[in-house]
């Protein structure tokens, strides 16, 4: 019997991963999720299949007994979002630290195979070289960053004085169904679609040009599912974009395409901690992991546009 855990597993991404475990023919997942920025309608469908645990990767004595047996642990859990860490600074770190190393050492300690690490792509910060590269210097600009960096680092180190297999994944702006449009924290493409279905205008922090490698969440499905099996892989981090780069203003003007209207945007200063510009170079990740992104910006915009309309 094959187990998996997914911490985070209610999540935007995490309950997309769930189902791609499930599509594989995975015996058994466990959910761990307390449900702060999670939803259990992200499980719709599936929850059947899974065991959720309403846990707190903050709490050790809560997880630790989850992950015996298990084969491989997909690290989702976070407080993920720049903007908020940096109003609230205090949660964040402990989750997004003090959780990670907690969910490491509960997996050292159960002899699981594997750790998959949802890291960062904020961990690069500000810099004129496009694209991103996995040996540069990293610049965190923000206590987000610094939390989803420092993950990176314990996954290191418990590769290699643990012998705790691990592979951090740096994401760069996932999108796709299920993100929650609902809060101020929430994902700018999210926030957009909520935007053109209600007719009104975003407002866009700076001045639009900025621009990031927007990932279909599918496309990181397939990524943490072939990291789980790649060879020779640990204690490594790889680069989890698509390779592109699209600035906001690019991806409004392409919604009012795709609905047929014109909703100019509103414009604000910008937000502290936020990067100008993010891509990723994805050249490791297809060497060492097989990656293949299968789905171009628009046709995920389209993909989640049209989940947005009938499914929320």
């Amino acid at each position: 019997m094959n187990k998996f855990v997914v911490t985070g597993g209610a999540g935007f991404i995490g309950s997309a991963l769930v189902r791609g475990l499930l599509e594989q023919g995975a015996d058994t997942v466990v959910v761990i999720d307390n449900l702060l920025t999670g939803h259990l309608k992200n499980l719709d469908g599936i929850a059947g299949n899974v065991e959720l645990h309403g846990h707190d990767i903050r709490s050790y004595d809560q997880i630790a007994s989850l992950m015996r047996g298990a084969d491989v642990v997909f690290h989702e859990a976070a407080i993920p979002s720049v903007p908020r860490s940096i109003d609230e600074p205090a949660p964040s770190h402990e989750a997004n630290i003090d959780g990670t190393f907690n969910v490491l050492r509960a997996c050292a300690e159960a002899g699981v195979r594997r750790v998959i690490y949802a890291a960062s792509s904020s961990a690069y910060g500000d810099s004129d070289l496009l694209p991103k590269v996995e040996t540069m210097i990293p610049r965190p600009k923000s206590p987000y960053a610094v939390q989803k960096l420092t993950g990176e680092y314990y996954m290191s180190v418990f590769a290699s004085c643990f012998g705790l297999e691990t592979v951090s994944l740096r994401y760069f702006n996932v999108y796709g169904p299920r993100q929650d449009p609902g809060s101020a924290y929430s994902g700018v493409l999210s926030l957009f679609i909520k935007c053109i279905l209600a007719r009104q205008a975003p407002t866009i922090f700076g001045d639009g040009e900025h621009s990031r490698d927007f990932t279909f969440v599918e496309d990181v499905v397939a990524l943490n599912l072939k990291a789980a099996q790649a060879e020779n892989v640990s204690g490594n981090m790889y680069n989890g974009g698509n390779g592109g780069r699209i600035t906001l203003n690019e991806a409004w003007r392409l919604l009012q395409k795709f609905e047929g209207v014109d909703l100019p945007a509103n414009y604000a200063e910008p937000r502290a901690g936020d990067v100008r510009d993010s891509q990723a170079d994805t050249t490791l990740a297809v060497r060492d992991l097989g990656h293949a992104p299968q789905f171009t910006f628009e046709e995920g915009l389209r993909r989640t546009l049209d989940w947005y309309r009938n499914g929320v």
